[in-house]
């Protein structure tokens, strides 16, 4: 079978000619039709949420499959926009058992409230830094590395300059502490949303040792649903825990892999920092590879790789109990004679995206 491209049309995806966009893409005569949006980010998520709601059925098509498919496609192998489309549209027709993505309105809010408490944790950092700036040129020495704010009001209060730039630092103090106090009220504001969201998911993860509200909104968010991964092993190799081989002759080692999804291999990482805090098992088995020779980061790789398959296996259990209550089970994909095509990156629940399918 052989596809051809019927038009190139450049449309901007502004809010504007949206509506453009789809009278265009349906209008065509082509059967199947295929669209591609050279757009990123939050506006293309929406794109495939609103043609969710329109009743299409969007499938979701992985990076690396269509990268393979551009791979041995005929041509210089670029990656260009119409080199991307076609290799989406392939990768799509030859593989029947992509995943569909659902648009979950919890899972929605849930993304929301997880990204508005990153913020406000990297703000807090931001803050923090500034204030201890100012004490440090306020006080001999400044204050001690975590400080929060009810500490940093005591030590201001103590301290009355008398000379225009030390009454000027003590200024811009206080106005950082009443800062920092309103970032901790909206940060428990949302770990407490968030907390009520995953306990309403049905998810077990908070009793996880060392994943809070954010953490585990985060893998409910990004993961979606837990069985587009046949096994721990691929989920491992989505999150970036898998270690790549380095092995060579006789020397066998592994190095650390820089792929997969960095928000949840973070939550990981917290996860096996605070673990290593307390006498734990993760404590016993980090201790087991430094004293097997290991180095402290690859005994950190290989416990990260371990809470990888934890979180694994409670997120299928958690899926599989909350399916026999009240199913939720995802209906396969059905073939159409119309199709939309986008075949750049972007991140609608569930997980990152290379490209969507719309039968």
């Amino acid at each position: 079978m052989r596809y051809a491209i019927s038009a190139r049309p450049r449309l901007a995806s502004t809010g504007s000619r949206r509506s453009s966009i789809a009278s265009w893409a349906f209008s065509t005569t082509a059967t199947p039709r295929w669209l591609h949006v050279p757009s990123t980010g939050s506006s293309t998520a929406n794109w495939a949420h609103r043609m969710v709601h329109d009743g299409e059925t969007v499938v979701d098509v992985p990076a690396k499959l269509s990268a393979q498919v551009r791979v041995f496609a005929t041509g210089n192998g670029r990656k260009t926009d119409p080199v991307d489309a076609h290799s989406v549209a392939l990768a799509a027709l030859r593989a029947p058992t992509l995943a569909r993505v659902q648009v979950d309105p919890e899972l929605v809010v849930m993304t929301m409230l997880v990204d508005l408490r990153d913020e406000l944790g990297r703000a807090r950092t931001q803050t923090v830094n500034r204030l201890h700036r100012l004490l440090t040129e306020l006080f001999p020495g400044g204050a001690k590395k975590f400080l929060s704010a009810t500490q940093a009001r005591a030590l201001v209060a103590a301290i009355k300059p008398r000379d225009i730039v030390g009454k000027t630092r003590r200024r811009l103090a206080v106005e950082l502490i009443a800062e920092l106090e309103t970032i901790d009220k909206k940060t428990k504001a949302a770990d407490k949303d968030l907390r009520e969201l995953v306990i309403a998911r049905g998810s077990t993860l908070l009793d996880l040792h060392g994943i809070g509200p954010s953490g585990a909104a985060r893998l409910l968010a990004d993961v979606g649903d837990i069985h587009r991964f046949g096994n721990r092993d691929r989920f491992a190799s989505w999150n970036g825990t898998a270690p790549l081989d380095a092995s060579s002759g006789e020397q066998q080692r592994h190095r650390l892999s820089r792929a997969g999804n960095r928000r949840i291999n973070r939550t990981l990482h917290i996860m096996g920092v605070v673990q290593l805090r307390d006498p734990t098992a993760g404590r016993v088995h980090f201790d087991g590879k430094k004293a097997a020779g290991k180095t402290s980061m690859e005994a950190m790789r290989s416990f990260k790789r371990c809470l990888s398959n934890v979180v694994h296996a409670r997120m299928l259990a958690d899926q599989k109990r909350c399916e026999a209550a009240g199913p939720r089970g995802h209906s396969g994909t059905t073939d159409a004679p119309r199709v939309w095509c986008r075949s750049r990156c972007l991140s609608p629940s569930p997980g990152r995206l290379e490209g969507l399918i719309v039968a």
